[in-house]
């Protein structure tokens, strides 16, 4: 366990490569003039647990808030970039009334959790994992102490585990609904096997029926390059189309030969990694998919891929994400300030470390989190934009859309600022 106040020196992680309104302010000033964790080889051990030398307001009169997450391990650049980014925005926010103690995860979320509530923890921000909300709900619940989780697993969500995570759904919505106000109607989809893709799935046919559009198609594949292939035969119905072509004569008498009636979509969304839907590509050209007669969607996975702006297929696809802008700006003070570059969940750890700042007027010592603060319709802002929680506990984002030029990607719908009530 670490522990980490607003006046004292604060633990840096080893290095490795890879909100408030009020809080974000603070950011900005300072900086003006989709996913699963990466896996990588384990880090050297981290230093001791570093105590917090005297400050200006005794711990005893701070409320402790408690950030789980992987510090060694094969998930540990991802944790070790979310308590370094915890402990940026605690600077940033020169609150004193928060008292942050960061614990690993790796050993046993379940534990780490039980120390954290025995050492007084009021709020538990993290885990990252899906996997370990379980076991940290389990010890938390009975406490009635609140989970803010960085995981996107939706399904978890409810009684006392808020989810942070990017949602697949929102962004698929969101650029379905930009699609459609660009005037088309037919949308199509490719889906990976498994939970992503069923989600993604049963988000796509809400969205299309919400924007008013009609869905010609819905396929999903395992990651096989064959099965991939019969996919996109499927979605763009060709063997139908084949069937009913017919040679056309020429004026002179010669035939040409027949040619497949259109696909049968304007639009067709891949939800997958957008290096997935590259590999699609070449194939969907050649049943029909040619560059301009439909729009390709992708979804926010495919923000952590900026060498799609250099596939050539893809150009003019959309996706919708959050904004990088403002991380770009936490990302320089993160390596001017740790010596590497943050994995792009560290703004989990601001975000979230903003947000409680941001309710601790409204939190008396010792007293329970305020949970319905959570609730708020006005939201929140952050690294990542505007967001806020659903009645359901899931994090809804302003996302902005973004298009593939030719060597470039382009904000062509920017993200909403707040939410309108």
């Amino acid at each position: 366990m670490i522990t980490l106040n607003a006046e004292t020196p604060r633990w840096q992680a080893p290095r490795f490569g890879s909100v408030a309104a009020t809080g974000l302010l603070l950011l900005v000033a300072a900086c003006a003039g989709p996913q699963k964790a990466v896996v990588a080889p384990p880090p050297p051990p981290p230093p001791p647990p570093v105590e917090a030398k005297p400050q200006a307001l005794p711990q005893a009169e701070q409320n402790r808030v408690a950030l789980l997450v992987p510090l060694t391990g094969a998930n540990a650049p991802v944790g070790q970039s979310i308590a370094n980014a915890a402990n940026m925005a605690l600077l940033d926010a020169g609150d004193k009334r928060v008292n942050l103690r960061v614990y690993d995860t790796a050993a046993g979320a379940g534990a780490a959790a039980t120390r954290a509530l025995s050492e007084g923890a009021g709020l538990v921000l993290g885990p990252l994992l899906a996997g370990d909300i379980g076991a940290v709900q389990a010890v938390a619940a009975p406490k009635n102490v609140p989970v803010i989780s960085f995981s996107n697993d939706s399904s978890l969500a409810g009684g006392s585990v808020y989810i942070l995570g990017f949602q697949p759904g929102q962004s698929i919505a969101r650029t379905v609904s930009y699609a459609r106000s660009r005037g088309i109607e037919r949308f199509a989809a490719l889906v990976p096997a498994g939970v992503y893709g069923q989600r993604a799935s049963s988000a796509f046919v809400r969205a299309v029926e919400a924007a008013g559009g009609r869905s010609t198609a819905v396929v999903s594949y395992p990651r096989d390059p064959a099965k991939m292939v019969a996919a996109a035969r499927s979605v763009t119905a060709y063997d139908t189309r084949s069937k009913t072509a017919k040679p056309t004569i020429r004026p002179d008498g010669t035939v040409a030969a027949a040619v497949p009636a259109p696909v049968p979509f304007q639009a067709l969304l891949i939800a997958d990694a957008g290096s997935v839907a590259a590999q699609f590509m070449p194939v969907l050209v050649k049943l029909g998919v040619a560059p301009g007669s439909a729009a390709i969607l992708g979804t926010e996975l495919w923000n952590n891929e900026p060498a799609l702006a250099n596939v050539p297929t893809l150009r003019g696809a959309l996706f919708s994400s959050v904004s990088d802008e403002r991380f770009r700006k936490l990302s320089e003070r993160y390596k001017t300030k740790f010596g590497s570059n943050p994995s792009r969940l560290a703004s989990f750890g601001y975000d979230s470390v903003l947000l409680v700042n941001s309710l601790a007027g409204n939190w008396p010592l010792g007293a329970p989190f305020p949970v319905a603060a959570l609730s708020s319709r006005d939201g929140f802002a952050g690294i990542d934009g505007a967001f806020r929680f659903t009645p359901s506990n899931i994090a809804e984002r302003g996302l902005e859309v973004q298009q593939i030029g030719s060597g470039t990607i382009s904000v062509v719908s920017p993200a909403p600022k707040s939410f309108g009530n």
